[in-house]
């Protein structure tokens, strides 16, 4: 028989190891209820947004520039205005430094250029960062500054609209064109789809009254030719 003093440090013994281990067990529900509880906030917010690399993106944007000029270049455009001097600004669209210089009323059309390739690039494209949307509609605004530099484009526009003495642009309002479309991109990114489309418009009514020019009456005007419209366009 069990004497009463070993029975009782047993006894002490027993209950230790029995509270050391809910205490134990005890933890291990807390840990399990915090890791659930987070798996399921982390559940509800979705997947984590993953960040965009800006750098890839914007190297090709920044390469953009001396290949669109050097296909310009290809194409016999000039630098620079061929009148010996370089103007930020002309406003005078009847001027023969009109898309000469850096910038002109024509490159608000551009601006609009960036908005149509955002609307563009979001619906064809939208699985992809946003920054590489901004690069590829670069791309293609860099695309069509040489396609409109062509013989063919700048005899469509001297025969069908009121460009009469068009030439082509410069290299210096190709690229004053390029970064403005990437403005109108990042423009329209910001204002979203319905009041980017808003913008457009109020856009487009400016230039319809400023310079009797739209970028919707420069498509027009190339695909479906108006001989009134060209007329009220003409320089006086």
């Amino acid at each position: 028989m069990m004497c009463p003093v070993k029975l009782a440090n047993e006894m002490s013994g027993l209950s230790g190891r029995f509270n050391s281990c809910m205490t134990r067990c005890g933890h291990e529900a807390d840990e399990r209820s915090r890791s659930g509880a987070g798996a399921a906030r982390a559940k509800l917010a979705g997947p984590k947004p993953v960040k965009s690399s800006f750098t890839k993106p914007v190297v090709v944007i920044v390469l953009l520039v001396p290949l669109t000029s050097l296909a310009l270049w290809a194409e016999g455009r000039l630098f620079s205005c061929s009148c010996g001097e370089f103007r930020f600004w002309v406003g005078d669209t009847c001027s023969s430094q009109n898309s000469q210089q850096l910038f002109d009323p024509y490159s608000l059309t551009h601006i609009l250029h960036g908005f149509l390739m955002f609307w563009l690039v979001t619906v064809l494209f939208k699985k992809i960062a946003w920054p590489w949307q901004l690069a590829l509609a670069a791309i293609f605004e860099a695309l069509w500054e040489v396609l409109e530099n062509t013989n063919y484009v700048i005899d469509r526009y001297r025969e069908q609209t009121a460009a009469l003495g068009y030439t082509g642009d410069t290299v210096v309002n190709s690229i004053g064109d390029l970064f403005c479309a990437i403005a109108g991109f990042l423009i329209a990114r910001r204002l979203g789809w319905r009041w980017s489309l808003v913008v457009f418009l109020l856009f487009e009514a400016v230039l319809f009254v400023w310079i009797r020019d739209s970028l919707l009456l420069q498509i027009l005007m190339l695909i479906y030719p108006v001989n009134a419209l060209k007329l009220w366009q003409m320089c006086l």
